[in-house]
């Protein structure tokens, strides 16, 4: 495995798989946040200030049967070529005679962004014939896309065998995900504190699983936590629970006692008449909450629970929001956690937030400077953490 920083990019194309899958308006078809793109400058500079071309490939979107207006990737052109100081050029197709004639002809400096790569089946297949005509376009293969690395496609994986040592490599995010994650993963300092929050245990049995071998502390909020109230026989009123569930909350509490790891579940909770901006609030005990209301929020003393492992934690995983922290009302806890996480982490604790609502919680309050590490990857970070290889990432080492 080549070392990208290293490696001299002089006269020579990079075909660099970024993940540019970024929400878009649905009316004007601009991009609404472009986080994405902007972690993916730094890789890209680096190649054009080495003097050498850049090709890029992503996919956007789910499209179904090829290709569809809303899902080009010609829309976010014009703010890249913003970015990066460029006039970026587009091809029409990500394979066949136009993509094939402009990657050739591609000077030092330049930048071609290539059409979306899922408008061909073939890309979610993992098909070998079209990774390698891909792979033809450039002279050296970039994985910096880690959001997509858990996926085993055509770009992301399969193309790295058409390219020899040292012509394959991650590019600066990938590598800085990639370690930030095995940081937590393997060298975590204790105490190791994780928040794991949102509205399914069944989305979460895995990692939580996982981190049992890891972590000194789980912290549980948000919808997941009223299923393992149930399951110890709490009142839970109209609150979100996974009755199919019950057996393994309780399992899971079994583990982690057996395991001497404290398992932090909200003692109290703001509760609501209805799943509404404008519902009557009120507080209560978590596992007693009056039928007829539903609890959206961790409350005062969970707050203030939580925040105390945090602050007296070294190393912190964050993944997934303790309420409805979209509406008002709602956001209390959610903010109390990424406050602490902040603390904590200015008095040398290390900490990594991940998955789509952590990290929108944390640029909501503007504390994304003050994390360690902010991940890109939803999916690929928490199949990470529960254990599984990514192929991404295996392809190339």
């Amino acid at each position: 495995m080549s070392n990208f920083s290293n490696h001299s990019f002089a006269n020579e194309k990079a075909l660099i798989r970024v993940d540019f899958n970024v929400p878009l308006d649905k009316a004007t078809l601009d991009i609404t946040d472009d986080t994405r793109i902007r972690a993916a400058l730094p890789t890209i500079k680096k190649i054009l200030s080495d003097g050498g071309s850049v090709i890029l490939m992503s996919h956007l979107g789910r499209p179904k049967s090829g290709p569809e207006d809303k899902f080009s990737l010609k829309h976010i052109l014009a703010h890249l070529s913003k970015l990066l100081n460029v006039d970026v050029q587009f091809a029409n197709d990500c394979i066949g005679e136009e993509a094939v004639e402009r990657a050739k002809n591609l000077q030092p400096g330049q930048v071609l962004l290539l059409e979306n790569l899922r408008f061909y089946p073939e890309e979610e297949k993992g098909d070998k014939a079209f990774a390698e005509k891909l792979s033809k376009l450039g002279d050296v293969y970039v994985n910096d896309a880690f959001g997509t690395a858990h996926r085993a496609h055509a770009s992301t994986a399969i193309i790295a065998q058409y390219f020899p040592e040292g012509k394959k490599m991650f590019g600066l995010l990938m590598n800085a995900e990639v370690s930030s994650a095995e940081k937590v993963l393997h060298q975590s300092e204790k105490p190791f504190c994780a928040i794991i929050g949102g509205a399914k245990v069944s989305d979460k049995i895995l990692i939580i699983e996982n981190l049992l071998e890891k972590a000194t502390d789980i912290i549980i909020g948000g919808g997941m936590s009223y299923t393992f109230y149930k399951a110890q026989g709490g009142k839970i009123g109209n609150s979100l629970c996974e009755d199919d569930r019950l057996d393994i909350a309780v399992e899971l509490l079994k583990k982690a006692e057996a395991k001497g790891v404290c398992i932090h579940l909200p003692s109290d909770s703001i509760i609501a008449d209805k799943f509404a901006a404008d519902a009557d609030i009120a507080a209560a005990p978590s596992n007693n909450i009056p039928n007829g209301w539903m609890g959206l929020d961790i409350a005062e003393d969970a707050r203030e629970q939580f925040a105390n492992v945090i602050k007296g934690s070294k190393t912190i995983l964050w993944n997934g929001p303790m309420g409805v922290f979209e509406m008002e009302k709602f956001q209390g806890g959610t903010k109390t956690i990424a406050l602490a996480v902040a603390e904590a982490t200015k008095n040398g604790a290390f900490s990594l937030v991940g998955g789509g609502d952590s990290v929108a919680a944390v640029n909501k309050f503007n504390l994304a400077d003050k994390i360690s590490y902010v991940s890109t990857g939803g999916g690929a970070l928490l199949e990470y953490f529960e254990g599984k290889e990514l192929p991404g990432i295996a392809a190339i080492k």
